[in-house]
């Protein structure tokens, strides 16, 4: 475990330190939020807003590649989860997303990958080129884990599109072996409303909650162990004390005196 806190540490100073060094502040002018609330707290907004942007791929996907690397077989970020589907597939996924649609069913995905299961070879086999894997794990008894990491707030739109990504995964995944033991689902790393639980009724039509969704301390401790969300918080807080000088001196070179 040492091991991964200590590549956990590396990943939060490599990754603020890049920023440090790369980030150019937009050139946009809001004089009356700055005289309001002064240069530095706007240049702190800034710099944070540009953070947030891309925390999932710079922070979160190595941060649980670290993590899970103590746990499971094989970790990869990005991956591809295959490059061929069948028709039949196509067709069965674009059922399932009609009658979730249509709130004729509700979601159930062991059903629904047994039903992908059947037809993963049947019919033409066509190329495609699915969204990539945010986080795509390997159990020691060859378990597919393949996440899609989403931001803690995301819009309600989008599950539409989430679950169709999900389907497809599993699809392309059962294209290359249609034996295989695969999971697919959407991780979201932290609870926004904490203490309360988080909302999930807004993707309660589309995604089977317990089997498709892992969200905070579900997340993290399912990759890394129980423990890991709690010890990954405290090591956060360790890493941003030791680079405050940093980033204190950071930020008094780019306020205006």
């Amino acid at each position: 475990m040492n091991q991964q806190i200590q590549q956990v540490e590396t990943v939060l100073r490599n990754a603020l330190r890049h920023k440090f060094q790369n980030y150019n502040p937009e050139p946009s002018v809001m004089p009356f939020q700055t005289r309001l609330l002064g240069q530095d707290r706007m240049a702190l907004f800034s710099f944070i807003h540009s953070l947030n942007t891309n925390f999932g791929t710079t922070i979160f996907e190595p941060v649980a590649l670290a993590i899970a690397s103590s746990k499971f077989k094989e970790v990869k970020s990005q991956a591809t989860a295959g490059f061929n589907i069948s028709e039949s597939a196509q067709r069965v996924i674009q059922d399932i997303m009609d009658d979730l649609t249509a709130a004729k069913k509700k979601p159930l995905k062991e059903e629904e990958i047994k039903a992908i299961r059947n037809v993963c070879r049947s019919g033409k086999i066509k190329p495609v080129k699915p969204t990539k894997v945010d986080v795509w794990l390997k159990s020691y008894d060859d378990e597919l884990y393949l996440f899609d990491i989403k931001t803690a707030k995301p819009n309600k739109g989008g599950f539409k599109e989430f679950k169709r990504t999900l389907l497809e995964w599993t699809a392309c995944i059962l294209a290359d072996n249609p034996s295989a033991n695969v999971n697919t689902l959407i991780a979201i790393p932290y609870n926004p409303y904490e203490p309360k639980p988080y909302s999930r009724w807004t993707m309660a039509g589309m995604l089977d909650l317990d089997n498709e969704l892992k969200v905070a301390q579900e997340f993290w401790d399912f990759i890394g162990g129980q423990g890991a969300y709690t010890a990954l918080l405290d090591i956060f807080e360790r890493i941003g004390l030791e680079l405050r000088p940093e980033i204190d001196a950071y930020f008094a070179r780019h306020i205006k005196k």
